[in-house]
């Protein structure tokens, strides 16, 4: 028992190893100074106070997506379509944060709980299906996420902007911009959606392991059969996972719209935070706790990325190369089991 745990937490440290270690290569084989380039990686995400803010902030909208992608795989689901319930929960804070006047302490919770309502309902189509139609929901999710995205450009032109491509920006009483980490941070775009972000990762870790819904979500995840047998609802069940799935993703988009950007702007294309967040997810073992560690991993290499061109010449491509190839490393967790287990033979 203790050697899984132990290779469960090893396994994502080694394949972040083996990522760094190949990205190093492939640095060297284009030309570039791979311990100048890590240098620059790490000064850049942690180098002075604006940089620890920054890379805070992005680790923010990293956490909720790696919730929400590990919320569904946990409960037997493939959630892809994290990054439409992201887009259309920045829609709903933004607008809730624009459209009303009331104190800060209605204002703030209710466009958080819009976004949290928006994602769940963009997550609720795809579950209805799964449930009762059995579509796969992969293949659903994908088409809503092109649905979002074109259906909240359509919205923001016509109904929060005259016309424009930028919605007003929401107000003060809405807003999640923090005076005290702007002041420390040096005006970094930290904010205080960190607070919810790691409190909603303890919310998903509570009610999976110590709820009995939790357990029924996770049963059903298992073998959905067996759940039926012993007498539970597998179309909620299903339903359900995909609700809070797509709640988690909802929040991930009120922190942008309330706190990096403070409005919502058309887009060309997607923000690739759903996307990122299938990859949080499986080096965070879907694990809650693990997904903290893994969306600041990620944060730190978005932010220290900008810095490697101009201080050591090295293009931020190579950055996205060492994540797939980390992914890719996680993915191939068999063949690190595998290691690690000659190893131990080898050490006996």
């Amino acid at each position: 028992m203790k050697s899984n745990r132990l290779q469960q937490l090893l396994i994502p440290v080694l394949a972040v190893l083996l990522g760094m270690a190949a990205g190093s290569i492939v640095m060297l084989v284009s030309g570039y100074n791979p311990i100048a380039g890590f240098y620059a990686l790490v000064y850049g995400a942690f180098g002075d106070t604006y940089y620890i803010g920054e890379t805070i902030r992005q680790t923010t909208p990293y956490i909720l997506t790696g919730l929400a992608v590990a919320f569904a795989f946990r409960t037997g689901l493939f959630n892809i379509g994290v990054e439409g319930q992201l887009i259309v929960g920045w829609l709903a804070a933004v607008w809730v944060g624009v459209s009303f006047d009331l104190p800060k302490i209605i204002h703030l919770p209710l466009a958080i709980l819009a976004a949290a309502l928006a994602g769940a309902l963009w997550g609720l189509i795809p579950g209805v299906l799964k449930a009762y139609l059995k579509v796969h929901e992969v293949i659903i999710t994908i088409m809503m996420n092109y649905i979002a995205l074109h259906v909240t450009n359509a919205i923001i032109r016509s109904v929060l902007s005259d016309e424009g491509f930028k919605s007003k920006p929401v107000k003060e009483s809405a807003s999640l911009h923090s005076d005290f980490f702007d002041a420390i941070t040096y005006h970094s775009t930290m904010h205080y959606g960190i607070f919810i972000a790691v409190a909603a990762a303890f919310v998903m870790w509570f009610l999976l392991e110590r709820t009995t819904k939790g357990f029924e979500l996770r049963a059903v995840g298992f073998n959905q059969h067996a759940s039926q047998y012993a007498g539970m609802n597998v179309r909620a069940n299903i339903i359900l996972a995909m609700v809070i799935s797509g709640a988690f993703a909802g929040v991930a988009g009120a922190m942008e719209g309330l706190g990096t950007f403070g409005n919502i702007s058309t887009k060309a294309g997607f923000t690739g935070l759903g996307f990122d967040g299938i990859a949080v997810a499986l080096i965070g073992g879907n694990n809650a706790f693990g997904i903290l560690l893994s969306a600041l991993l990620f944060g730190a290499l978005k932010v220290g990325a900008l810095e490697m061109p101009s201080s050591a010449g090295v293009p931020t491509e190579l950055v996205d190369i060492i994540i797939a190839l980390i992914i890719f490393f996680v993915a191939s967790s068999y063949m690190i089991r595998w290691l690690l287990s000659r190893w131990q033979k080898g050490a006996e």
